[in-house]
């Protein structure tokens, strides 16, 4: 790769471009906790309803692919990441302060079971969570191969560690902000003035994530170098559409990590769509505390993450972390169907710091796993395979998670809110433990051997 494309992170400019990470969890936060709860537990969605409406998010994930190959082979503005990132974020913001209106209008339509009329809100839901979806895609793949394009291979892990404890930062301040934003809103029931509250604060979150994501990409990449025509130049070590797919499916190995990523982010996720409301229903939290528990979670994550940059990995290794990880997630998960049924509200606390620190020291490890896992030379078509296992897992989880809340209901689980709850963290619980047995048919050394043989193929087919 050219020089003028890797020319290193400082530790203030990682951070800098980690402001862009921190928005991204402190949105995370907002769909997957505070909307998830008003839609559940304010305005009586069923639980399918709203894992399926938000899953679409996640259904749209093949894109990114497109859109990191896309990166990779057609600069805009002469430039191949920043563009991307830029009009991506724009486009979610925009979204972002739409949806509020839209939820409150199909909670509308819902009370009143006018049809055509559901119908078509419901769609419109799904259809700007997807539109959402896409925006994310377009913003988060270029900006991961980025990441690449700026660090070696010996200042990667750093960077990584850095990058995603902003993400964690994000989370635990964006739980912060509902929590200290939303005080307001403990006992109200009136869904005018949640809608008020709620589009104001989504208006004031958008404006702030567009500016921070800004500062966080300015300069961070050069533009590209003019030919003697005048146009821009293409990268060295640019290739095609073709030649990326040929590396893609060129080792086995590409497939084995893609479906453990799968089934790992499965087992970090899946209680997102009904956690909040576990925490109303079972333990009588109200909006602001339930709002609290991702900041817990955030907590844990972020002191995981440091942990296993930091520790862990340079003593035990990444393929020993990982299994590390998954063996502390599914204790988290016995944990947390264990706190439902003390109800004891500072039990559940503790165990979400737990699950947080169990997700920082997986998360690190797997991370580290995906980027030995990746080529420079297509590293925004890599990085989109990844994002696109990462996405449908969070699609399938969303999905699941409020699908198994809803048959849960329906079935004799016992008195009281607490068996549906526990139907969806038992199954969250197996994931893990499939993702720590698939854990083992790992073998970055094989990937690395298949991928470098497939790569001096498409060379001497360029080379003609």
């Amino acid at each position: 790769m050219s020089s003028h494309l890797r020319p290193g992170l400082t530790l203030p400019a990682t951070v800098r471009l980690g402001l862009f990470q921190g928005c991204l969890g402190c949105l995370a936060v907002i769909f997957s906790g505070l909307l998830n709860r008003i839609m559940l537990s304010e305005l009586g969605f069923p639980g399918l309803l709203v894992g399926g409406a938000l899953a679409f998010e996640q259904f749209v994930a093949p894109s990114r692919v497109l859109f990191g190959q896309i990166s990779d082979a057609h600069p805009l503005a002469s430039r191949h990441r920043v563009p991307y990132v830029l009009i991506g974020t724009a486009a979610f913001c925009l979204l972002a302060v739409l949806s509020v209106p839209l939820i409150f209008q199909v909670g509308r339509l819902l009370q009143d079971g006018s049809q055509p009329g559901l119908a078509l809100g419901i769609a419109a839901l799904c259809g700007l969570f997807a539109l959402y979806g896409l925006a994310i895609s377009l913003a988060t793949t270029p900006y991961l191969a980025l990441v690449i394009d700026r660090t070696s291979e010996q200042e990667r892990p750093r960077a990584v560690s850095v990058i995603w404890c902003m993400l964690t930062v994000g989370i635990v301040v964006g739980a912060v902000a509902i929590g200290v934003s939303l005080r307001s809103l403990d006992g109200v029931s009136d869904p005018v003035v949640l809608q008020a509250t709620l589009s104001r604060f989504m208006t004031i979150v958008a404006a702030v994530v567009m500016l921070l994501t800004v500062v966080a990409t300015w300069g961070m990449e050069s533009p590209l170098r003019e030919g003697p025509d005048g146009t821009a130049t293409r990268r060295e070590d640019a290739i095609g559409l073709h030649q990326s797919w040929t590396l893609i499916t060129s080792s086995r190995q590409v497939l084995i990590f893609f479906s453990f990523l799968i089934l790992f982010t499965l087992a970090l996720f899946l209680q997102d769509p009904v956690l909040e409301s576990y925490g109303a229903q079972v333990f009588a939290m109200p909006i602001a505390a339930t709002a609290q528990l991702n900041a817990f979670w955030g907590v844990g994550t972020l002191v995981g993450l440091l942990l296993a940059g930091l520790w862990v990995v340079p003593r035990l290794g990444k393929m020993a972390t990982a299994r590390l990880g998954c063996q502390l997630i599914a204790l988290s998960l016995l944990l947390l169907i264990v706190a439902g049924l003390t109800a004891r509200i500072p039990f559940l606390q503790a165990v979400m710091v737990l699950f947080g620190l169990a997700a920082g020291i997986g998360t690190n490890s797997a991370l580290c796993l995906m980027l030995d896992l990746t080529l420079p030379q297509a590293a925004g078509t890599f990085v989109g395979v990844w994002g696109l296992a990462q996405a449908l897992s969070r699609a399938i989880g969303k999905l699941l998670g409020g699908g198994l809340y809803d048959i849960g209901r329906s079935l004799p689980l016992g008195q009281g809110p607490y068996g549906p709850f526990a139907l969806v963290l038992g199954v969250e619980l197996l994931v893990a433990l499939a993702a720590l047995v698939l854990l083992s048919r790992v073998n970055v050394r094989q990937f690395r051997e298949d991928t470098s043989r497939s790569l001096s193929q498409v060379l001497e087919l360029e080379l003609g």
